[in-house]
C-alpha cells in the first residue's frame, strides 16, 4: 500500500536511496505504479465538464475507474476527497527545473548532448514543484545554440535516481534557439555564425542539407561494403563515419524528433515555420513565443504549437513587444497552447498563470486549465498517457482546497503513477528549504530565519552567499 511520501532535506543519491529504504515509503524501483482511491470529489477531467461528488480508482499507476460510489478493493488507500477539487497532474513544457548543466555552449550546433545525463534528483526545487502540483516537465538544455542538445520528459518522483525520473516511452524533444541569444554567445562572442538573424536561418538551412548529403553518401558507402564484404575483390569502399549530429537532425527531419523551438518576435517564428514547410517538419512547438500572437492564423495553418509565458516580457530589447492576452488570442485561433514557467518560481504557481488567461481575454476555465495539462501533454506526444483524467491514464493528479484557477486555494496532494509525492498534511518543514547546519530551526527565530532564507533565494544569491 502506498503511503504518503515524506523526504526531507536531501545531499546525495545515496542518503536518498538509505533514507527512502529505511522509511518504508515509495519504492525505489523506477516506473512503479502505485493503488489509490479518493472519494467524493469534484473532478475536472479536461476532456468533459466537471464531475461533482466522484471516485478516482487508480491500481497499479493506471486510472481503472471513473465514478460514484465505486467500490474499494481491498488493501487499497482510500483518501476522503469531498469539497476538494481533483484535476490532471499539471504538464510543464518548458523547464531548467533540476538540471545540472544546461547549455553547452562550444558550437552553434550541438544535437548530439542530451538532457538525460544532466539531471540533479536532489533538488528541493522538485519538491516545490509538487507542491504546486506539478507531476511531469520537459526538462530543456538551454538557448544558446542554433539546434541545441536534446531535451528529456521526466516525472517529478522525487527521492528517485535521475533515470527512475524519466518517463519511459515519451518521444524525443530538442531544442532550437532563434534571436538574440545564439547570435550574442556565437557571433558576437565567438565570432562564429549567427551573427545575425539571417545567419540563423543560414545556419538551420545548412545542417539540414548537410545532414540530407550524410545519408546518401552513408548509404551508399553501407551498400557498397555489404556488397565488399559478400565478396572481398579489388578496392574496399572509402568509409563515411557515423555523424551523431547529423544522426539526430535527420531524425529531426524524419519526423522521429519533435522540435521545440525558443523565440520571441513574428518575424523569426514566421521563418522558421517557412524552413520546416521546406523541410516538411510538422507537429512543432514554439516557446516563449512572445509575438506568436501577430501570427496565430499563420500557426494554425502550419500546424505548429506555442508554449508561452502568461504575462512575462521587457526582459530584454527582443521582449518589449508582448500582450497577456497572448494565450486568449492564439487560443482563438486554434493553436494548441500552453502557459510554462521556465522558472523555479513560476512553476510553484502554473494554475494562477493560467487563470490569468480567463482575465485577459476570456479564455474558460476549461481551456485555461488544458493550457497546464492536455496540451503541453499534446507538445510533447505524451497526451495518450497524461495530461486528462481518463481511464486507461497514468495516475497522475492533484488535490486542491478549492477550485485550481482560484487564489485562494492550495494544492493539497501531489499524485504520480498513484503514488503520493506530496501531502500538505504531513509536510515536514525542512522540505520547504536548503536546510543549513548553521541555523537551528527549533529557536524561536525560526520563522525569521525562514523569511530572510527566502528573501536571499528570491534576490538571486547563489548557495555560499546564503550559507554566508
Amino acid at each position: 500500500m502506498t503511503a504518503n511520501y515524506r523526504q526531507y532535506s536531501l545531499f546525495s543519491t545515496l542518503f536518498l536511496a538509505f533514507f527512502t529504504l529505511c522509511s518504508g515509503t515509495v519504492s525505489l524501483s523506477a516506473q512503479d505504479g502505485g493503488s489509490l482511491l479518493l472519494r467524493n470529489a469534484t473532478v475536472i477531467p479536461v476532456t468533459g465538464d466537471d464531475l461533482p461528488d466522484t471516485d478516482i480508482m487508480i491500481v497499479d499507476g493506471l486510472i481503472q475507474a471513473i465514478g460514484q460510489n465505486l467500490a474499494a478493493p481491498e488493501d487499497i488507500e482510500v483518501i476522503d476527497a469531498s469539497d476538494k477539487y481533483i484535476m490532471p497532474g499539471i504538464v510543464d513544457a518548458h523547464s531548467h527545473l533540476n538540471s545540472i548543466g544546461v547549455n553547452e555552449s562550444s558550437h552553434p550546433v550541438t544535437p548530439e548532448v542530451t538532457m538525460a545525463e544532466s539531471i540533479d534528483p536532489n533538488s528541493v526545487a522538485i519538491y516545490r514543484a509538487l507542491a504546486g502540483g506539478v507531476t511531469t516537465i520537459n526538462l530543456m538544455h538551454g538557448s544558446a545554440n542554433v539546434i541545441g542538445g536534446r531535451n528529456v520528459t521526466l516525472k517529478l518522483r522525487y527521492g528517485r535516481s535521475q533515470y527512475d525520473m524519466i518517463m519511459e516511452g515519451a518521444p524525443q524533444t530538442v531544442k532550437f534557439a532563434l534571436g538574440e541569444n545564439p547570435t550574442r554567445v556565437h557571433g558576437q562572442d565567438s565570432g562564429v555564425q549567427p551573427r545575425t538573424r539571417m545567419g540563423v536561418e543560414q545556419v538551420i538551412r545548412e545542417y539540414f542539407d548537410a545532414a540530407i548529403d550524410y545519408r546518401s553518401k552513408r548509404d551508399d558507402y553501407l551498400a557498397m561494403k555489404r556488397e565488399y564484404d559478400q565478396n572481398p575483390d579489388g578496392i574496399p569502399p572509402v568509409p563515411v563515419p557515423e555523424n551523431l549530429r547529423l544522426e539526430v537532425i535527420l531524425d529531426i527531419l524524419d519526423g522521429n524528433i519533435i522540435v521545440h523551438a525558443h523565440s520571441y518576435r513574428a518575424d523569426e517564428i514566421f521563418m522558421l515555420t517557412r524552413i520546416f514547410s521546406d523541410y516538411g517538419i510538422t507537429g512543432y512547438t514554439f516557446q516563449h513565443a512572445n509575438e506568436a500572437f501577430k501570427v496565430a492564423p499563420e500557426l494554425r495553418e502550419a500546424g505548429a504549437h506555442a508554449s508561452i509565458f502568461s504575462d512575462w516580457w521587457a526582459y530584454k530589447f527582443e521582449v518589449y513587444y508582448s500582450t497577456a492576452y497572448s494565450a486568449t488570442i492564439l487560443n482563438e485561433n486554434e493553436v494548441v497552447t500552453s502557459i510554462h514557467s521556465d522558472s523555479n518560481e513560476l512553476i510553484r504557481h502554473l494554475n494562477l498563470e493560467a487563470a490569468k488567461s480567463m482575465r485577459y481575454g476570456g479564455t474558460s476555465e476549461n481551456d485555461a486549465i488544458r493550457m497546464i495539462t492536455l496540451n503541453p501533454a499534446k507538445q510533447l506526444g505524451i497526451d495518450d498517457r497524461v495530461g486528462s483524467l481518463e481511464i486507461g491514464k497514468e495516475g497522475d493528479l492533484s488535490v486542491w482546497s478549492g477550485h485550481p484557477l482560484s487564489i485562494y486555494s492550495v494544492n493539497e496532494l501531489t499524485v504520480i503513477d498513484g503514488n503520493i509525492y506530496f501531502d500538505r498534511s504531513s509536510d515536514p518543514d525542512d522540505m520547504r528549504i536548503r536546510v543549513s547546519p548553521s541555523v537551528d530551526y527549533h529557536e524561536t527565530e525560526y520563522s525569521e530565519s525562514i523569511q530572510d532564507h527566502h528573501f536571499r533565494i528570491n534576490s538571486g544569491l547563489n548557495q555560499h552567499q546564503i550559507e554566508e
